[in-house]
């Protein structure tokens, strides 16, 4: 082989390369930005006091809700949340509550309501992981959406329809 075509073929691969790189390194800046790669990575407790990091739940599509025992509107969702994660777990589909309340008041809920997904607990900190996440008012409750690649793909502030939830969760198992 040409030198002159030898060092062509190496410059190109080198190009290659950078391109790829460079499309990787964007594509987790942006995830950095959304705030899903904080809310991977932030450590929750369970009621037990065991810690847990959504990572646990990695290659499969996240339905996150974030809520309160004192928010009707949260407390209206969680049968139907409990209804999908019932109907969507085998298609690697997982919903995990994030309770931004006080662990005694949620022991007490969860003792008269069968919630069936994960409820892990959140401190004040939450209200400003939740913005960071796109819910600038903080209001509850609040769903973010991660698709089994962990990109967040949905938000949404209030509570879902059964028809708004089945299509949004159509979208992550896509």
């Amino acid at each position: 082989m040409k030198p002159g075509r030898r060092e062509t073929l190496i410059l190109g691969a080198v190009a290659l390369g950078a391109v790829v790189a460079g499309g990787l390194v964007g594509a987790l800046a942006r995830q950095s930005q959304s705030g899903a790669a904080e809310l991977l990575s932030t450590a929750f407790v369970d009621l037990s006091g065991a810690s847990h990091r959504l990572v646990e739940w990695q290659g499969k599509a996240l339905l996150c809700n974030f809520w309160a025992t004192w928010c009707a509107p949260c407390r209206e969702e969680i049968p139907l949340l409990t209804a999908v994660q019932r109907q969507y777990g085998a298609k690697s589909l997982q919903v995990v509550g994030i309770a931004i309340d006080n662990a005694a008041n949620v022991a007490q809920f969860t003792k008269s309501i069968s919630i069936g997904y994960p409820v892990l607990m959140a401190d004040a900190t939450a209200i400003a992981l939740m913005r960071r996440l796109g819910n600038r008012s903080g209001g509850l409750p609040f769903t973010v959406g991660l698709d089994r690649r962990v990109r967040l793909v949905q938000r949404k502030l209030g509570a879902y329809a059964a028809a708004e939830l089945n299509a949004a969760i159509a979208g992550l198992l896509q």
